[in-house]
């Protein structure tokens, strides 16, 4: 992080999810450790907003094959824990918790930042948009898996929110939107099966065909609970350049939606913790905004840890 901060001078940072690895750590220094994250972003003075992603809520020390299996532990560090600690050590922090009621259990990270290209400007000329999708175990001592889509309340929530931000800033018409959300919505496994490597260039070695591997997929009965998030996502926000997901760390290609018309990213494994695989590398997806016109497009790549560059493409309607 260190090293692509002081090369790339970011205006802004995403931490997409999987901070930490909570299969790895303990509960007593869990929350510590969001300092050792924070720190070069404090140092650096950047802005940034998290997301929450699912192994932060895994049980203590789990073997990976235990962990669909295994009740009788709790999870190392929540998502409210994770957002109060971050706002506790980070002053640019932009994370913040959804209102009371919007979320559903362990979801509390459903959020918006406003970006104005000028401080005097009346309305942001960009919205980033943050959706917790939860997964992993709740808290306690008698721990239960927790749901691994973004709860069907947070549908209302953007009806709501994008309307309220009509009737205060005018039509949406002129300002873009990008979206986070770590886990990656299921549509993502058709789009998976027809990648073309010049069109969708970007590593793709981790299949999102398996359980876990996209939302409401962990349990076969809950197959298709985030399309009421999926479909809210598509009606109400508009001018949306892209919805960006984590999780799947063997991942960095995007690709068009055609059903709703909308692209979806893998963004890149930054952080030595988790699984990878030979040659997967670590790095981010730069994105660039050379306008504030939402019609324009957004430019965006991987980039290595050692400077490297791949996968270029533009944002826009003719991708």
């Amino acid at each position: 992080m260190k090293a692509v901060l002081k090369d790339e001078q970011p205006d802004y940072v995403v931490l997409n999810g999987d901070l930490i690895t909570g299969e790895n750590t303990f509960r007593e220094n869990s929350t510590t450790l969001i300092d050792e994250i924070v720190g070069p972003l404090n140092a650096a003075k950047v802005p940034f907003s998290s997301s929450h992603g699912v192994r932060l809520n895994f049980v203590f020390n789990s073997p990976r094959s235990q962990q669909t299996q295994n009740h009788d532990n709790q999870a190392n560090i929540t998502h409210a824990e994770e957002i109060l600690r971050e706002q506790k050590v980070a002053p640019l922090s932009y994370t913040r918790m959804a209102p009371s009621g919007v979320g559903g259990v362990g979801g509390p990270g459903n959020y918006w930042v406003p970006i104005y290209r000028r401080k005097t400007d009346a309305s942001p000329a960009l919205v980033l948009w943050f959706f917790d999708s939860r997964g992993g175990f709740s808290a306690g001592p008698n721990s239960t898996r927790l749901p691994d889509w973004v709860d069907s309340s947070v549908a209302q929530w953007i009806k709501t929110e994008t309307h309220a931000m009509n009737a205060a800033w005018g039509s949406a018409d002129k300002r873009g939107a990008l979206a986070f959300v770590h886990i990656p919505p299921h549509i993502v496994t058709d789009l998976q099966n027809s990648l073309d490597s010049d069109r969708n260039p970007g590593l793709n070695a981790d299949s999102v065909n398996g359980e876990g591997t996209v939302q409401a997929t962990t349990i076969v009965t809950d197959f298709g609970k985030d399309d009421v998030f999926w479909d809210a996502v598509n009606k109400n926000i508009k001018n949306l350049h892209a919805v960006i997901s984590g999780h799947d760390h063997g991942n960095e290609w995007c690709a068009r939606d055609t059903k709703k018309d909308v692209i979806f990213c893998f963004d890149k494994h930054s952080g030595y913790g988790g699984y990878t695989g030979d040659g997967w590398g670590y790095g981010v997806r730069n994105l660039v905004f050379t306008s504030p016109d939402p019609g324009d497009g957004v430019e965006t790549w991987i980039r290595l840890e050692a400077g490297e560059t791949r996968a270029r493409i533009t944002l826009n309607k003719q991708y």
